[in-house]
């Protein structure tokens, strides 16, 4: 009877141990999917002249991370860090100016600026930081109006804007390669579309997103500098679309460019990297698929 409740007493205790143990938020892997440290990540990201972060628009980790990562930064580079994000038009840059060097109000920013739907809880810290430390921050991404204007007519629906316009997205015209795997990959997705009409050139605005992202980018490069851009995992997955652009644009450039790439994913078991997710970023962010999400 008494090995009886002691056999209860150890299988108590290791449900107990099972029930308790750490339930990690993330885990970071390299590219080939050895586990990484945050510390081996921010000595890369304050080694290199450009830092994409892609992020999962919906994960409170991503965005909790890239704070983290903003401050941690700051603390190596100071004002030599720049800010830039995809979440920004290139018509919001002066709002974005006024605001950061505090000519406006927060309230006029944020009543008179394009903001997505969950700027006050994961891009307004990012921006109040660069308030806060007088940073600079790059709006990089392309008016929508001129992405759907692309979407819609291909890439010569750009050709009937004016010099102003122009000013706002990348020099025209871009290259395109449609057998990028990313803009090969969205073409694909949406061959099947009853809305065909409206996607045919989705992959060719997809790309002048990229462009005009990597171009902003590259026009703010500055020797021992370090620019911070974020963006959705899927503009520099695999170091396609935006880096590409980037790397591209920075080939003019007197010095060379280095550039690191985090991306995030979500997986069941974040214990080991799924090899599908290999290869994506030179740092991997696991996240468990069933974190909550933000709006």
């Amino acid at each position: 009877m008494r090995n009886k409740s002691i056999l209860f007493i150890v299988i108590g205790l290791l449900i107990s141990s099972s029930v308790l143990a750490d339930k990690p938020a993330y885990k970071i892997f390299n590219a080939k999917g050895k586990k990484a440290t945050y510390k081996e990540l921010l000595k890369d990201a304050g080694d290199s002249q450009v830092v994409f972060f892609g992020e999962l628009h919906n994960n409170p980790i991503c965005h909790w991370l890239e704070f983290e990562l903003t401050k941690d930064l700051f603390e190596i580079k100071q004002e030599k860090l720049v800010l830039a994000a995809e979440m920004f038009e290139r018509d919001n840059q002066l709002l974005l100016d006024e605001y950061t060097k505090k000519f406006i109000r927060k309230k006029d920013f944020e009543k008179e600026a394009k903001l997505w739907p969950n700027y006050s809880t994961d891009y307004a810290p990012l921006v109040d930081f660069a308030c806060e430390h007088n940073l600079k921050f790059v709006a990089s991404n392309i008016p929508r109006r001129y992405a759907a204007l692309v979407n819609l007519k291909g890439f010569e629906g750009l050709d009937s804007i004016n010099a102003y316009q122009r000013a706002m997205i990348a020099p025209l015209p871009i290259k395109y390669d449609s057998t990028m795997n990313c803009y090969k990959a969205m073409k694909e997705m949406f061959s099947g579309s009853g809305a065909m009409h409206q996607t045919m050139y989705i992959a060719e605005a997809q790309a002048m997103k990229d462009a005009t992202m990597g171009y902003f980018i590259y026009k703010n490069l500055e020797e021992g500098g370090t620019i911070l851009h974020y963006n959705g995992a899927y503009h520099s997955e695999n170091y396609e679309g935006t880096v590409w652009y980037l790397k591209d644009f920075a080939r003019k450039f007197p010095f060379e460019t280095t550039v690191v790439t985090i991306t995030c994913v979500e997986q069941d078991n974040i214990d080991e990297l799924l090899e599908e997710n290999l290869g994506k970023a030179d740092y991997i962010i696991c996240i468990p698929s069933t974190m909550t999400k933000t709006k």
